[in-house]
């Protein structure tokens, strides 16, 4: 993905293989940073539990920030959102601020050992297949973005709402 702007040269996304906990987190970063700049209209994150994502971090954030406009879709898709509330505040403020965007699922069918963490776009995605050694593979290649979202789609067809961007008491 080209993930241009304007006229200024931009590195695109990468393609192939990461392997390591720092590079994970750069390619969440960029990824995110580049959906804002590209406007991709709809994005999937996936994790178990989204403890070692950088989503606490103010760079992310931002770029949440700026990629989130009428007519854009997140789907967040977890077993559990508990280690999201407590360690990622800042994603949280974020995510009560747009809700109206953000379609969070759980699903409890699969182990969180085997719960995919992955990104996924109609033009890239990234996959995590490894994640206690965060080893994946992220890029454009059609087949792989296919497969993933078939994956992605089964979780969801098994899943419930979760995650409520505001708490009604009475």
């Amino acid at each position: 993905m080209a993930c241009g702007q304007g006229s200024a040269p931009v590195e695109p996304l990468p393609s192939g293989r990461f392997s390591g906990r720092e590079a994970f987190e750069t390619l969440v970063r960029d990824a995110l940073a580049c959906a804002a700049r590209e406007g991709w209209p709809e994005i999937i994150l996936s994790d178990a539990t989204f403890l070692d994502w950088p989503l606490r971090e103010r760079s992310v954030v931002e770029s949440l920030q700026a990629w989130a406009k009428a007519g854009r879709q997140m789907t967040i898709l977890a077993s559990r959102y508990d280690e999201v509330i407590r360690h990622h505040a800042r994603f949280v403020s974020w995510r009560t601020t747009w809700g109206h965007l953000i379609n969070s699922r759980v699903c409890r069918v699969r182990a969180p050992a085997d719960f995919p963490s992955a990104i996924w776009s109609p033009g890239w995605a990234l996959h995590r297949i490894d994640p206690v050694r965060s080893m994946g593979v992220c890029g454009q290649d059609r087949e792989r973005r296919v497969e993933l979202k078939e994956a992605l789609t089964e979780l969801l067809r098994n899943s419930s709402p979760g995650f409520a961007s505001t708490t009604l008491g009475l």
